[in-house]
């Protein structure tokens, strides 16, 4: 079968394509490439999270890099993603990460990161997936096998970017929704660890994640809205599968964005001393934009996914880089998404502000001047052939109705900018004949104005 990395690593349905066979075949492509750009002397680390068969076949994973003459330090349990990509990052390795992040319970991944501790760039992964199916030699050396926890050297750094003290004095009750995922058993090890008290549920591993999905949005977050609602001055935290990603609930048991989130910590970090840029992706919000202005910072903007984000914080002084997905990080700590930081990050916001977080949410719209609406449109098409016809269509839109385009951006997909508070963009599928057109403006009867006035097909 074809084999294919995607923004965040190849994921594939276990038993159909996520066979041990083509585990293998990866490994081996990957072990090519380490050992053509490092040599056998470069230590591999191998995590997994708690879907079914992770265990297992990270297991076999690292059995064949032994094998192969290479060194493994292998997670002597589930580990976060994050966790285990700080621990390439000092102990200048590179690592496998068992994981379909907030994939549906059927998927199971393999994700590569080199030691720079960021996700793979489309260069590494086009080699990897080149090296499928190639002859490769052993080193001539048996490699060890090191069973190890990461968890102790990432909690040590937390300490440094983490104000623990100025948490625990919070009045707020704190609520953490483990959603059966990989950051139980160690975000509810850092508060226990520092003595900040805290509710949970859903604090068991379940590889059918409670019949729904490892994904911290609204929809499968149910029981950590209630049970903020259910208790006044309240809280909620969670985190996707593999703890990459987070979900945050106010006290009045609403969800918000991680837009907001990121505006949010961008003046928090500010106020903390960090100096820098901030990145975002061409899918993010207007209101950081707003806010980066008016802060003084200057925005670097980028194509969806954490790898790009990651890229543009490896080569750029940044106080902040996120996507619209949930993902985030920040100055001094990895260019990786980190669910696990980022949720604690909004408790030091709360907690040196002094504000409620619905309360940070007001300032922070009060700050940008403006609300903003955002709206999506699928348009289905009868074949990919279709797309690039009608993105060269998008990219020659002079006027919108009534409204002139002032910008386009084509780094990923067509952006529309109308003006400095309002935007059009339409992006492919990766996957099927599908376009999506997203819609953003300070004005909610402009997008439904937008919608109606824009012809693509």
């Amino acid at each position: 079968m074809s084999i294919s990395f995607g923004t965040d690593g190849w994921r594939a349905v276990l038993d159909k394509d996520f066979t041990r066979g083509n585990v293998e075949r990866v490994t081996l492509a990957i072990a090519k490439y380490v050992a053509d750009n490092f040599g056998f002397t470069k230590p591999l680390l191998v995590g997994y999270d708690p879907r079914r068969m992770a265990d297992e076949l990270s297991g076999y994973c690292a059995e064949i890099l032994t094998k192969k003459g290479f060194d493994v330090y292998y997670s002597e349990r589930v580990v976060p993603t994050p966790v285990l990509a700080y621990n390439a990052k000092i102990k200048d390795a590179c690592a496998i990460m068992f994981t379909a992040s907030h994939n549906p319970p059927e998927y199971l991944g393999m994700k590569f990161i080199p030691d720079y501790a960021g996700p793979a760039t489309s260069e590494i992964t086009d080699e990897i997936v080149g090296n499928l199916d190639k002859p490769f030699e052993t080193s001539g050396r048996q490699g060890s096998f090191i069973r190890t926890d990461f968890a102790p050297e990432y909690y040590e750094h937390l300490k440094k970017l983490i104000d623990y003290e100025s948490i625990k004095k919070i009045k707020t009750n704190i609520i953490f929704d483990g959603l059966y995922s990989a950051s139980i058993g160690y975000f509810d090890e850092i508060l226990k660890s520092n003595d900040i008290p805290f509710e949970s549920l859903n604090m068991f591993r379940d590889t059918n994640f409670g019949g729904g999905m490892p994904d911290p949005k609204p929809k499968y977050l149910n029981d950590l809205i209630e049970a903020v609602k259910a208790k006044p001055n309240s809280i909620g935290l969670a985190n996707d599968g593999d703890a990459d990603r987070f979900g945050v609930i106010n006290e009045d048991g609403e969800y918000v964005s991680p837009n907001e989130i990121i505006a949010i910590l961008l003046k928090h970090l500010i106020q903390k001393g960090l100096k820098g840029a901030v990145v975002k992706t061409v899918g993010s919000s207007l209101l950081i934009d707003v806010v980066a202005k008016k802060l003084g910072v200057e925005v670097i903007e980028t194509a969806v996914g954490f790898k790009h984000v990651g890229d543009a914080m490896r080569k750029n002084k940044v106080i902040i880089g996120g996507e619209e997905s949930g993902g985030l990080s920040i100055q001094g700590h990895l260019p990786e998404k980190d669910g696990l930081l980022a949720n604690l990050l909004v408790l030091e916001a709360m907690a040196k502000s002094g504000k409620a977080l619905k309360d940070l949410q007001k300032a922070l719209y009060e700050f940008a001047g403006d609300r903003f609406y955002t709206d999506r449109i699928d348009l289905k098409l009868e074949d990919k052939s279709q797309i690039q016809e009608i993105l060269e269509k998008a990219k020659h839109y002079k006027t919108i109705g009534q409204y002139k385009v002032s910008s386009i951006d084509t780094k990923d997909g067509v952006k529309l900018m109308l003006d400095e508070k309002t935007k059009i963009l339409v992006r492919p599928s990766g996957t099927e004949p599908l376009l999506r057109i997203y819609f953003e403006s300070d004005n909610i009867d402009k997008i439904e104005e937008l919608k109606t006035s824009i012809k693509l097909i």
